[in-house]
């Protein structure tokens, strides 16, 4: 988990990385129950204190990876409409970036590479 703190008020990240290749950060957030729309202001709202916080002017935006137990494509599609950061939602058992587009999923790794870095 990564520490932020906003007006005084502690919050934690999941997981941040930063992309060499994109010039970006990366939030993950991992939830153990389905897709909740909440879920996706959370992820705003992080993805908006890494950017105002962290993030370098040279920098790109801050992607967001949210991954749960299950999801309705309509409640994600309707949470995110409106919202004009890069999110991607995925269920833990499929694959990442099958969900991204198609200009990131190249470039970002697999659910196996991630896990394989962590046990690392």
């Amino acid at each position: 988990q990564v520490h932020i703190q906003v007006d005084e008020e502690d919050f934690y990240i999941d997981l941040l990385f930063y992309h060499l290749k994109l010039r970006c950060f990366v939030v993950i957030e991992l939830k153990a129950r389905p897709f909740q729309p909440e879920f996706a202001g959370k992820l705003n709202f992080y993805l908006s204190a890494i950017d105002e916080q962290m993030r370098h002017s040279s920098d790109n935006p801050t992607i967001g990876i949210l991954l749960c137990k299950g999801k309705s494509r309509l409640v994600v599609e309707y949470a995110l409409r409106g919202l004009n950061k890069p999110v991607g939602v995925a269920d833990w058992e499929a694959q990442l970036v099958e969900t991204l587009p198609e200009d990131l999923a190249g470039s970002l790794p697999s659910i196996e590479d991630l896990e394989a870095e962590l046990l690392d």
